[in-house]
């Protein structure tokens, strides 16, 4: 698989080369900006995958996707962004890209979803698309992204392991995010903390 990282910044660049390299064999190329991740295409005769930051140098907007698409006919081209809009990653797939992979995916997880768009799939994250990281009600938006989308889950009638399963975590980690939820809705446990965000969620 042909993997192009268009980022222009370095430290992700070289750290999602780096495990593409080893975890699944991509044979990867970098750009810092939207010129040379065209001249790439280009110079390659396109890629498998091209994961493009919609911030980098030289991009504009879904005028720059369609660019990018354009260049990469036999191949994808997934926005990669650490904050985008719902409403411009749907633009955006519309006009040919094949979904958003967010930053702070954890690695396994993006090798997972880059592995979906390389067989012909649109890859967007469950949660972004139903508003987990944001559109929290008033009473609960105290709590981070990350809080938020694991107090979803634990209204959902969910354990420990089975929302670490989900989000790729750790049990450990996810014991911490309670005890944190706890601490920030006032509740004595798990259970308590579904009780009193359940009202808000269900609106």
């Amino acid at each position: 698989m042909t993997v192009l990282i268009a980022d222009d910044h370095q430290l992700v660049r070289d750290a999602v080369a780096h495990y593409l390299d080893a975890e699944s064999g991509a044979r990867v190329s970098v750009a810092e900006s939207l010129a040379e991740a065209l001249a790439a295409m280009r110079a390659a005769g396109g890629f498998d995958l091209v994961l493009l930051d919609v911030a980098m140098p030289g991009m504009a907007g879904l005028v720059s996707v369609e660019q990018a698409v354009a260049a990469n006919p036999r191949g994808a081209v997934v926005l990669f962004s650490g904050s985008v809009r719902r409403g411009f990653v749907t633009d955006a797939v519309a006009r040919g890209a094949r979904g958003f992979i967010p930053k702070s995916l954890p690695a396994r997880a993006l090798v997972h979803a880059l592995r979906l768009v390389a067989e012909g799939r649109v890859y967007l994250p469950v949660s972004f698309m139903a508003g987990e990281t944001g559109d929290l009600p008033e009473p609960l938006r105290h709590l981070t992204p990350q809080e938020g989308r694991v107090l979803r889950r634990l209204c959902e009638g969910k354990t420990n392991k089975e929302i670490a399963r989900e989000m790729d975590l750790s049990e450990v980690t996810i014991k911490t995010h309670m005890r944190t939820l706890c601490a920030k809705l006032g509740a004595k446990n798990r259970t308590h903390a579904a009780m009193i965000a359940t009202p808000h969620l269900a609106n």
